[in-house]
């Protein structure tokens, strides 16, 4: 019975892991596109003629 209750709970636990991991890789993303596009952003500031 305890060997079902362990394996609930690592079940748990994993599942919350997964979903942290998702989160933190999704910000990841999030990151290098905002990253993207300030730089694309700077280039072209850089790259226009003055008005």
């Amino acid at each position: 019975m305890a060997g079902i209750w362990r394996d609930f709970v690592a079940a748990v636990f994993t599942t919350f892991r997964r979903r942290d991991e998702r989160a933190i890789a999704e910000e990841r993303r999030r990151a290098v596109e905002r990253l993207a596009e300030e730089t694309i952003r700077q280039a072209r500031r850089s790259t226009d003629p003055p008005e």
